[in-house]
């Protein structure tokens, strides 16, 4: 055993004796593997820590009051929010993903302009998109402060995400895939549904997690346009608040850091059984 463990240990040393460079690579890739994972468990302990002593069965009260505090209006909006928000932009993101692969001319001008303008509005500030959905929706179509206005503004903010991720697991299917369908004789459309889209859900999927967290995630552009009522939205005009404003407003006000930290341990949870959720559903539909 010994000495096989210095047979490693002197096979790693050669290995890396004539290339330092990759050395310094490899321990930087594991020293930032390492910080990023202590950050992250740092942050859901401290998460933890803080919150689930402060959880109370009045906060999961059906209505908002000042002696209750309750998130589950928050709750509720946003599993809406987060729903009507992927219904608009999955679809639409996915379809021009498709549109941009299998039957836009590659290499054309058109096709390279959609991918820069997408590139463009990922980095754009989620607050400007705010701002825009107020102008148009709230102010301009006369829907007020309402949950559409939130999950259209939302939908047009995660579009470039889904179709720039999508249009990435389109292009990793092997040319060969298509080829032989072409060979065996299916048509574009039959050999886009039942060959490409299915090598590439697992590609899919990852691009609508990432999507789901920022939808979760979001406060500065649904104040602008869902506002901030606590309470369960009734119609699609009705104001809402999500869990990250409603945990934004009770730490504006200062008087509710506990009922704050709380509502941070609810979303946390959320986050991590939509996100479990979607990677089972993409490991199934990969192995079918």
């Amino acid at each position: 055993m010994k000495k096989h463990r210095n047979s490693s240990m002197q096979q790693f040393w050669l290995t890396y004796k004539n290339r330092p460079g990759s050395l310094i690579m490899r321990i930087l890739v594991i020293l930032s593997a390492v910080i990023t994972t202590g950050i992250l468990f740092s942050l859901i302990i401290y998460i933890l820590v803080n919150g689930v002593v402060h959880l109370k069965p009045e906060l999961f009260a059906w209505e908002y009051n000042t002696d209750n505090m309750s998130m589950m209006p928050a709750i509720i909006s946003t599993v809406y929010i987060t729903f009507l928000s992927l219904l608009m932009a999955v679809p639409t993101g996915i379809f021009s993903a498709i549109y941009l692969v299998e039957y836009a001319k590659r290499g054309s001008r058109l096709v390279k302009v959609i991918r820069v303008t997408t590139e463009t509005l990922q980095g754009i500030p989620s607050i400007v998109y705010g701002l825009f959905g107020y102008i148009l929706f709230v102010i301009t179509l006369g829907w007020s402060y309402s949950l559409l206005a939130g999950a259209v503004t939302l939908a047009i903010m995660i579009l470039p995400l889904i179709i720039r991720t999508t249009e990435e697991a389109l292009i990793s299917v092997p040319d060969s895939y298509r080829e032989g369908s072409f060979g065996l004789g299916a048509g574009k459309l039959r050999t886009v549904f039942r060959i490409i889209l299915p090598s590439a859900v697992p590609g899919i999927l990852a691009g609508v997690i990432l999507a789901i967290g920022r939808i979760v995630g979001e406060s500065a552009a649904l104040i602008f346009t869902a506002g901030t009522v606590a309470q369960v939205p009734g119609s699609l005009f009705d104001s809402a608040r999500t869990l990250s404003v409603h945990m934004y407003a009770l730490l504006s006000e200062g008087l509710y850091t506990n009922e704050a930290y709380a509502t941070a341990v609810v979303l946390l949870l959320l986050v991590i059984i939509i996100n479990a959720g979607s990677g089972f559903i993409a490991k199934k539909l990969a192995t079918r």
